[in-house]
């Protein structure tokens, strides 16, 4: 019976390159002759490089999908039981054990920096109708007395003379195998390929420095807390003099001693007597477009809600504004001389006929603004 190689590997028959490159690795590790050197072990360790060997090759995977010979409607050599043609996949068994990347060759000084982000406070009506901030920024930025290079002025980086610029040195170790030649980053330049050796004073050769800096940031109208404003380049410079990050604008809006905002609708309560709620009454407010009546129409009761359209909120996106909502509070009389006693008494007595609310009987509304002047000392 034909080996199923996806059964060796642990891997759905509709499994992708990826995931059988991954379960390979996985077996490697743990199999590899080096760590377990047990003979059914070893057997097993050859199963899976021949089962790899087959489904990491898309000309032998068809084969094989079609249930023909892979090995041998390729030339390979070995069959299941030995290397043969899997010497062709051996890095990725060093892959898989020694952690190695099958990139070569130094690795670069210069590498981009990193994002950075500050958090900024602005009042309701500059986040209403957006405004211009300056701030105070400190990040990483290039060194101006090497210039990023990270060398003494005057010097320059050198070729390592341990892994003479590849940036990684080799070792031959021995095993079941044969001789097997490992690489790894040179640990004299770190896998750069050079080394610096009298370093920049000002930057201890990273090819950068702390700086303080102030930027000036349009906030557009219409933010909210948590919005986050994008400054591309303006974050911390990378080692080497690399490319600079973004820096991130957190927005943090302050409370207002009025206004409570709700998305981009406004929210405040004024308080009004009885009376005035009664015969109606136009109430001053400041808005954030400045000073307005608020028009309280007869009979309104508390809890209400009276909306000033288009002035709350500009929309961050798309026109126009929010609402205004004004929530009216009626307030109650708790200590009453004689006459605003008598007064109320002779109201009560005359609000005994049903009538639709916010209108008056006949006499109520000449007793109610001797109420209101009564209540307002007059």
């Amino acid at each position: 019976m034909a080996t199923d190689y996806y059964a060796v590997l642990g891997v759905r028959r509709d499994a992708g390159p990826d995931e059988i490159k991954k379960a390979f690795r996985r077996l490697a590790r743990e199999l590899h002759p080096d760590v377990n050197p047990d003979p059914k072990t070893q057997e097993r360790f050859k199963e899976i490089n021949a089962a790899y060997e087959v489904l990491s090759d898309p000309q032998k995977k068809q084969v094989y999908d079609l249930g023909g010979d892979p090995l041998s409607a390729a030339g390979g050599g070995g069959g299941a039981g030995g290397f043969g043609a899997g010497f062709g996949n051996f890095s990725d068994i060093m892959d898989a054990f020694f952690g190695q990347s099958s990139q070569r060759g130094p690795r670069s000084r210069t590498r981009r920096g990193q994002d950075a982000m500050i958090r900024l406070e602005i009042e309701l009506d500059e986040a209403a109708f957006g405004t211009t901030k300056d701030i105070q920024v400190d990040t990483a930025v290039t060194c101006g007395t090497c210039n990023g290079e990270g060398a003494a002025p005057g010097t320059s980086a050198q070729t390592c003379d341990m892994c003479r610029g590849r940036g990684e040195v080799s070792q031959v170790t021995r095993s079941f195998l044969g001789q097997v030649m490992t690489s790894r980053p040179c640990p004299q330049c770190q896998g750069f390929g050079t080394v610096v050796p009298t370093p920049c004073p000002e930057c201890a050769g990273d090819g950068r420095v702390r700086s303080r800096r102030t930027l000036t940031v349009k906030i557009p109208a219409g933010v909210d807390n948590g919005t986050r404003i994008q400054l591309a380049g303006e974050g911390e410079v990378g080692p080497g003099g690399g490319p600079a990050g973004d820096l991130y604008v957190e927005i943090r809006e302050l409370p207002h001693a009025v206004f409570q905002r709700r998305g981009d609708d406004l929210h405040c309560t004024v308080t009004i007597p009885m009376t005035a709620a009664a015969l109606g009454t136009k109430c001053p407010l400041e808005t954030l477009d400045g000073l307005e009546e608020v028009d309280v129409r007869p009979g309104t009761q508390s809890g209400q809600s009276i909306p000033l359209h288009q002035r709350g909120i500009t929309h961050l996106r798309g026109g126009g504004r929010g609402d205004l909502i004004v929530h009216v509070e009626v307030v109650t009389p708790h200590k009453l001389d004689a006459d605003q006693e008598e007064l109320l008494r002779r109201l009560a007595k005359l609000r005994g006929e049903e009538r639709p609310t916010g209108q008056f009987a006949p006499g109520q509304q000449g007793l109610f603004s001797r109420l209101k002047d009564a209540f307002n000392g007059r």
